[in-house]
């Protein structure tokens, strides 16, 4: 997988804008997969990120780049904690419930629903594509809105304009490092823009 592959499938991640971005690439050898995830996350861990393989199908694999402490904010929080209890987590650490999230994708023959909330989507989102089937939704996406759709729609903006600003700069031959935004960063960055 190359740099401008993992920038096109993650950049609102590696920007701080969401939690994790979930995407598939070519996978010929799952061995050498492992091996490039390694790479990645030796390349990526200290600036707070990490790639987790997910499951192999046929020819590609899905991978999750996230960053492991906004999941565990995320999980923290009672409505999400609370939902993924009922959806049969039963540790809610993040490495747990990503062994789970990981168990359910190798074993269903769908996305488990609650996908979603590793991923930033909002929990009523979530609980509405459960509720409706997938169908009924006020717009979509990045996922499916049944909650507020004016503030999706900004968020889809700006993830997209997120993504092209991103390619640009690696085009211009800003390596993948200087794009992440560590954790320091985003709360410098909150205390200049107060």
């Amino acid at each position: 997988m190359s740099e401008r592959e993992l920038i096109h499938q993650g950049a609102p991640t590696l920007a701080g804008l969401k939690t994790g971005s979930l995407f598939s690439c070519a996978c010929d050898s799952w061995p050498l997969l492992l091996q490039e995830v390694r790479s990645w996350n030796r390349r990526l861990n200290h600036k707070g990120m990490m790639l987790l393989p997910l499951r192999k199908n046929g020819d590609r694999a899905l991978l999750y780049l996230f960053r492991p402490q906004a999941l565990t904010k995320d999980l923290a929080m009672p409505e999400l904690a609370a939902f993924l209890r009922q959806a049969g987590y039963s540790d809610l650490r993040p490495s747990a419930c990503l062994i789970e999230l990981r168990s359910r994708l190798q074993t269903a023959g769908t996305f488990p629903h609650e996908i979603g909330l590793f991923l930033s989507y909002p929990i009523e989102d979530v609980k509405g594509f459960i509720t409706h089937r997938g169908q009924n939704y006020k717009c979509s996406g990045c996922w499916k809105v049944y909650g507020d759709a004016n503030a999706a729609k900004r968020r889809f903006r700006q993830f997209q304009m997120c993504t092209d600003a991103y390619l640009r700069r690696y085009d211009r031959g800003c390596p993948i490092e200087a794009l992440v935004v560590g954790e320091k960063s985003k709360t410098q960055e909150r205390m200049h823009l107060s």
